[in-house]
């Protein structure tokens, strides 16, 4: 069986890229459907982290933080 090269990326990066890019997609489509730009941007930013960060840590607390802030007011 062939080995995948992830590169700087682990496979808890991977999940976390994923687990997150989930919650941004549903935070972007509640934005759009219903005019919030704040739930909007922070949706973008939370499926497009992902693909810059290759520390597992600091990849949960980016995604820890940008969650937390669609749940509290401006």
């Amino acid at each position: 069986m062939p080995k995948i090269d992830l590169g700087d990326f682990s496979v808890a990066t991977l999940l976390f890229a994923v687990l997150f890019g989930l919650v941004g997609l549903a935070a972007f489509r509640y934005g759009r459907k219903n005019g919030e730009p704040r739930q909007l941007f922070l949706g973008i930013a939370l499926m497009a982290y992902g693909y810059f960060v290759t520390n597992a840590w600091i990849s949960l607390g980016i995604g820890a933080v940008l969650t937390l802030l669609l749940f509290f007011p401006a």
